[in-house]
This record gives structure tokens, C-alpha cells and sequence, in this order.
């Protein structure tokens, strides 16, 4: 009888700990965090451990996060930081599944989000709430009022997420194979044409074939404006069947005839590095320089952006809404938009990509450590890539073109 007692005992705390009230408890901590002020917490933050969840297909940016920044907020605030890679549309699902069983404390505390994932979380209020007029660095460094910070793919970010960094697509090439690069996709698809299976691009809804075909879509619309406004499917139907008509006209030349396409950035890469194509390109302007220094792309590999301009976008970082460590997650995120991480961050040992940083707020001693770093022999100058850069559309749009092209050019 004793026995039968202590086992029901037990059961009765087990339950206990999963209650409704314990969820409660959970989240009403959370909520506390988001109204504490920035020494109560970074004084809770202390000792705790942060589970970072990232895109983890770049060994340069594993190396910043488990080689720069984990010792240092380690030093800093002893906080342990662990690195899960994990693709966003992943741990995305994860969420959805745990808010569904309503599950109100989770395992990861900080996320890489951007666009189309940002804005399914948003939705499904699967994130914490606004947090970055919480942060520092974010209040002192970050220019809030612009148009790339206010909105993620054309939808509000409303304070749900931070700035991390900030990207440019290029075009990358030999130019020991290719003397004068296109300079608009026009020319682009004469140059196919001329040197049938010498390019491809990546299968959309890979996210570097999704963003070129959005460059078919900048070139051929004659309102591309209308795209960074409200989803309206009868306004891109027009502009679609000029897109489809373009990569259709394409995919005879492409490498393997069109027949198959690569699945990823680095399958497109790896072509480059066999020279069965002869360009490749992606959302990093540096990440040329970076395979350069590697030694996995030639040494005469260049880059070149589009007369009329190509893709600019801004990634961010976001807390879950049921984040074991919301202390350690502001804090950690904090960390990360201080101008040293974002000075080592655009170094080409680690990652070479742009700040999110306003450069005028800068310090006049870390404005000169910026025009020290030497981006690599690949990468395009700030004014080149500034004077070229084209938003981001919405992200209603960027799905109905990744299912369109499925439709309309993977199927025929």
C-alpha cells in the first residue's frame, strides 16, 4: 500500500509540472522580461544558457558564432551559447507544433528569421513580442525609422525581430572564361544563348533561385513598386506570364538543357568550382572573396550587379514565444548588434557581409576599423553595391511566383 502510495504521489507531481499553471508560470516570466528594465535583465541573464537555432550551411559564420561570440558573452555576461543548425522552415514547423500542443516552454531562445518564415510566425503568434526598444545597441546604432528595418519582405516587423546584417545578390563569374559580363538579364539570356550549359540557377523554392527569378520579375514589370504593397494576385498576373515566358525561353541553354536543376546555393557552387558553369551567384556579396581566400573558387572569380539594380535585404533575429532564456535571448541579441560583433562580422575570416548598423552613428575610431577591412578582391565597392540596390518584395508575391514557376517553367 505504501508502495502504490509514492508512485501516485509521484504521478500527482509529474503531472503537476506540465499543468496549465506551470505553462502559465512559464509564459508570465516570459512577459516579465519584455517589462523589466536592461540591469534586471542582464542580471538574470547571468549564469543561464542561450540555445542560438541558425541556418548552419556556412562554415564561416559557424566559426563567428562558436569562435567569436560564445567566448565573449561567455567573458562578458556568463552566458553558455549553443549553436543548433537547423534550416528556418524547420524549426518554423517546430513551433507551430508545440503551440498547437501547447507547450509554452521550448528549447530555443534565439532564431535567424527573415522574410516568408518571419512573416508565418508572426502570424501565428508563434514569437515573444516587440523587444528591440529593450536593447541598447539596438536604440543607439540601428536607424529604426528605415524602410529596411520597419519591414521584413514588405511586412511590418513591428519591434518582433532585430536587425542581424544585411545583404546584396551578385552575380559571381570567371572572368577568365567570360571577358564582359551582362549587364542586365537581357543580355543574360544572349549570353546563355551563346554558351548553351554554362548556367543555371537554383530550383525555386531554394532561396537563391527564388531571388533571381524575382530579378526576371524586376526587369520585365513596369510597376515593380506595386510588389513592396499589399498582396493583389490580379496585379502580378500579367508581369508572371512575362516572367515564365523569359525563363522558359532560358531553359533549353541552361546546364543539362533545363532538365534538371540544382537544388541548393552550394550544388550551384559546386558546378562553378568543376567549371561546368561558368557564374554562379547569391544573396552575399562577399561570399565570392570568402571561396576565393578558401581556395574553392578560382582566383580570377569576379562579381558584377545589374544596370538596373538587384535584390537588397536585411536578415533579423527573433525570440520564440515560448523561449526557455527571454533574458539570455535580449541579451545575447544585444551582443550581437554591439559595433565590434558587427565590425568582426563583415571581416572575410568570418562571414564579409554588410552591418545593420547606421555607419553615421558609428564612433569616428569604429568608422575607420570599417574602412580598414578589406572585403576581398571579389567584392564590388559600398558605392557600386549602394547605388544598386533594389527592396525586397512582398512576401505574398515572393510565394505565388516559387509556386508559379513551379507551374509554369518546372512542369512544361
Amino acid at each position: 500500500m505504501r508502495k502504490f502510495t509514492i508512485i501516485f504521489l509521484l504521478f500527482l507531481l509529474i503531472l503537476s509540472g506540465c499543468s496549465p499553471d506551470s505553462n502559465n508560470n512559464s509564459k508570465q516570466a516570459r512577459e516579465n522580461s519584455l517589462n523589466s528594465d536592461w540591469k534586471e535583465i542582464t542580471a538574470k541573464a547571468k549564469g543561464t544558457k542561450v540555445n542560438f537555432f541558425m541556418w548552419g550551411g556556412d562554415e564561416g559564420i559557424n566559426r563567428y558564432i562558436d569562435e567569436w561570440v560564445a567566448p565573449r558573452i561567455k567573458e562578458q555576461y556568463d552566458i553558455e551559447l549553443k549553436r543548433y543548425p537547423m534550416d528556418a522552415t524547420e524549426f518554423i514547423n517546430k513551433l507551430m507544433t508545440e503551440k498547437r500542443a501547447n507547450k509554452n516552454s521550448g528549447d530555443m531562445d534565439v532564431l535567424w528569421v527573415n522574410g516568408e518564415n518571419f512573416k508565418t510566425a508572426k502570424q501565428e503568434e508563434l514569437l515573444l513580442g516587440p523587444f528591440t526598444s529593450k536593447l541598447p545597441n539596438f536604440k543607439q546604432y540601428v536607424d529604426s525609422n528605415g524602410k529596411d528595418i520597419q519591414y521584413d519582405f514588405g511586412f511590418p516587423t513591428e519591434g518582433y525581430e532585430a536587425p542581424w546584417g544585411k545583404v546584396q545578390f551578385v552575380f559571381a563569374y570567371d572572368s577568365d572564361k567570360i571577358s564582359n559580363p551582362p549587364k542586365s538579364l537581357s543580355e543574360l539570356q544572349k549570353w546563355v544563348k551563346s554558351n548553351p550549359g554554362k548556367f543555371t540557377y537554383p530550383a525555386p523554392p531554394d532561396f537563391t533561385g527564388s531571388a533571381f527569378i524575382r530579378h526576371v520579375l524586376h526587369e520585365k514589370s513596369k510597376n515593380y513598386e506595386a510588389y513592396l504593397n499589399e498582396y493583389d494576385e490580379s496585379a502580378i498576373k500579367t508581369d508572371g506570364d512575362l516572367v515564365w515566358k523569359e525563363l522558359n525561353e532560358l531553359e533549353p541553354y541552361l546546364w543539362r538543357e533545363g532538365k534538371s536543376y540544382p537544388q541548393s546555393l552550394s550544388q550551384l557552387e559546386q558546378l562553378y568550382k568543376n567549371g561546368e558553369v561558368w557564374m554562379t551567384m547569391g544573396y552575399d556579396e562577399a561570399n565570392a572573396s570568402n571561396l576565393i581566400k578558401s581556395g574553392e573558387f578560382p582566383k580570377s572569380t569576379k562579381t558584377f550587379v545589374l544596370d538596373q539594380g538587384t535584390l537588397s535585404n536585411t536578415h533579423f533575429l527573433a525570440i520564440p514565444y515560448n523561449a526557455p532564456n527571454p533574458n539570455g535571448a535580449l541579451v545575447l541579441i544585444n551582443s550581437l548588434l554591439s559595433p565590434s560583433a558587427q565590425l568582426k562580422k563583415m571581416e572575410l575570416e568570418y562571414w564579409g557581409e554588410n552591418m545593420s548598423l547606421s555607419v553615421g552613428r558609428l564612433s569616428e575610431e569604429d568608422k575607420k576599423i570599417m574602412d580598414a577591412i578589406d572585403r576581398g578582391p571579389a567584392t564590388l565597392t559600398q558605392q557600386e553595391l549602394s547605388s544598386h540596390r533594389i527592396p525586397e518584395i512582398n512576401a505574398e508575391y515572393v510565394q505565388w511566383l516559387e509556386g508559379g514557376w513551379m507551374k509554369n517553367v518546372a512542369n512544361e
